[in-house]
């Protein structure tokens, strides 16, 4: 509202308000006296024409007799007046407190009933290759691999401390500039590496990731650290306990540098602090929602990151930023002690800068957590000597037609072919997709309807038509019934998935472009994106970039393809991922940070 208008109503008196109608107004009141009236007697201002005017949102056509039956007024029943009790119910919900960690009643499970998923045993066999010796500069120290530095630490070639130390000193070059940690931990870091090699100094080693440092993403629970969820709302948030996920990593012996960056609430790479840029070309954005954790990994801040997806939040900063990003299958990794956001779409998963290191940091984090009601206990099997030729990959010929088809994603198909896979057309149906990506507003104008419901929402930054604030209102006007019949539709379009699926071990194609990203998601299959290539282009606007309209300078940025599997079948995404990253030899360059 203006200044010339003295009176503020509150946020929920509003809703009540904009439940009536225009044909509610009161003659003669103040805006205020009106918002009172209608919050002490709106039962009473729900008339027939309330009705008419809602039934345009919902597609609905009832007959005059119709809605007064609604109301109650048609017809002697017990229940007469029931519509507005059951509206007054409704708004004395909205007046109570329910935490984010408090998922609902009803669960998401990819699982089809009826269908056999197979069995794993808990391995991670990891590629045979010679690891050679430990370079001398910090920085070759920092961007090789966990695999490599895991070998060093046990050769005695490198500490933990040591590791930490070299990060901590390109945080405090690069951080800054990058905008990819809301908070540094060096005091825990250090403590850390010091506890690790004090206990590889006894012959203690935790396992694939003890002493190594990493980044997470800061809407996972840190025990008296700052958790924000990137938002304004939430910048002096610290939790009491650790999220699941850091707790494993923790048990694990790896090192917490600190917490990475994400968009507010994880949308894009704006948060409260500033906008997580692309090392490849700090111009850009780094993209989102897993921003920091994507800029820091692929500039050489940390080991690895941790990311959450929830519908790209994975694939499009390892695109952005060019690393090997792993979404794993829905319920595979807890995330108890995680902001949600969508509770049947929500998934934790690694973001490195090589594809072999997914499956080491899956194999800590995979595992059933009672306190997560979408976790599934399924074990996690990755063996590094399976040969590709032995797998069938499927594509579907249509996906690499039309002008968007980058060069890299044809390179790659054909490097596929290089590798003696049996690869195949395929054909994915046209699937329902679009229709039932309502449930994602829905569930996360649920998790933070008490910003909506109290104004709060106009403390986050971003405050376009295609952000949170403006998502979270329209949500409200999505029915119960429509978000049933999609949740419905779904199940169908999870059947045909696993039919489509089923005919091959692994689906490749361009990461974008396709419904792929959005069908997986919906469905719950994992997905790797990996780096394929370079081009040159110009920045690109995303997330409120209006001045690179206008910039013409040209910069090399990496782009991906993305593997798909069946679900629980990470194991072959990674087989497949790691042999296709060797064919095109494009994953260790480096950006050029200065």
């Amino acid at each position: 509202m203006s200044n010339e208008d003295p009176v503020i109503l509150d946020r929920r008196k509003m809703l009540i308000a904009s439940l009536l109608g225009g044909g509610a107004a009161l003659s003669g009141c103040t805006p205020k006296e009106q918002a009172d009236d209608l919050w002490t007697g709106f039962d009473e201002r729900i008339t027939e024409r309330t009705l008419a005017e809602a039934e345009k949102l919902f597609g609905l056509q009832f007959s005059e007799a119709e809605r007064r039956q609604i109301l109650g007024g048609a017809v002697e029943t017990e229940e007469d007046g029931f519509f507005a009790e059951q509206v007054a119910s409704l708004n004395k919900r909205r007046g109570q407190e329910i935490p984010n960690s408090l998922a609902p009643a009803l669960s998401f499970d990819p699982r089809l009933p009826g269908v056999e998923y197979p069995a794993q045993d808990n391995l991670l066999r990891l590629y045979p290759e010679e690891i050679g010796a430990m370079p001398d500069d910090a920085e070759s120290i920092a961007f090789a691999s966990v695999k490599e530095q895991a070998r060093w630490m046990t050769t005695g070639q490198i500490s933990s401390r040591e590791l930490t130390e070299i990060y901590l000193d390109r945080i405090e070059r690069f951080g800054s500039a990058l905008e990819c940690f809301v908070t540094v931990t060096p005091d825990v870091a250090r403590a850390q590496a010091d506890q690790a090699d004090r206990e590889r100094a006894t012959g203690q080693v935790r396992g694939p990731l003890h002493g190594i440092p990493y980044g997470v993403k800061d809407l996972l629970d840190t025990k008296d650290i700052l958790t924000t969820w990137g938002a304004e709302p939430f910048k002096d948030r610290v939790p009491d306990s650790d999220g699941a996920v850091v707790r494993l990593l923790q048990d694990a012996g790896a090192v917490m540098l600190g917490k990475t960056t994400l968009g507010a609430l994880a949308w894009g790479d704006i948060w409260f602090g500033g906008e997580t840029r692309n090392p490849w070309n700090p111009k850009e954005g780094a993209s989102g929602s897993s921003a920091g954790s994507g800029s820091a990994t692929a500039a050489g801040l940390c080991s690895f990151g941790i990311g959450t997806e929830t519908l790209g939040s994975i694939v499009s900063p390892s695109d952005r930023n060019g690393l090997a990003g792993l979404r794993p299958t829905f319920g595979r990794v807890s995330r108890a002690g995680a902001m949600a956001l969508c509770w049947s779409l929500d998934k934790i998963g690694p973001m490195c800068r090589y594809v072999e290191d997914n499956a080491t940091v899956l194999s800590v984090l995979n595992g059933y957590d009672p306190y997560d009601s979408g976790s599934i206990d399924a074990g996690f099997s990755y063996d590094g000597r399976q040969a590709v030729s032995d797998l069938t990959i499927g594509y579907d010929p249509a996906w690499f037609d039309g002008e968007d088809v980058k060069e890299t994603d044809r390179t790659a198909l054909d490097s596929l072919r290089q590798l003696g896979a049996t690869v195949v057309e395929m054909t994915l149906p046209d699937l329902p997709v679009n229709e039932i990506t309502p449930a994602l507003g829905v569930e996360s104008a649920a998790a933070f309807e008490e910003l909506t419901l109290s104004g709060r929402d106009d403390m986050l930054r971003r405050q376009i038509n295609n952000a949170w604030p403006n998502s979270f209102r329209q949500s409200r006007y999505f029915s119960a019934v429509d978000l049933v019949q999609a949740d419905r539709l779904r199940r169908h379009v999870m059947q045909e998935a696993h039919e489509f699926f089923s005919q091959v071990d692994v689906v490749f194609g361009p990461s974008f472009g396709t419904p792929m990203l959005t069908l997986t998601n919906f469905t719950g299959h994992p997905s790797l994106a990996l780096r394929a290539g370079f081009e040159e282009i110009t920045p690109r606007p995303l997330f409120d970039h209006p001045e690179n309209d206008t910039d013409e300078t040209l910069h090399r940025i990496p782009r991906s393809v993305s593997l798909w599997a069946n679900l629980f079948e990470e194991g072959k995404l990674i087989t497949v991922g790691r042999a296709l990253e060797a064919e095109l030899g494009v994953a260790s360059e480096r950006p050029a940070l200065g």
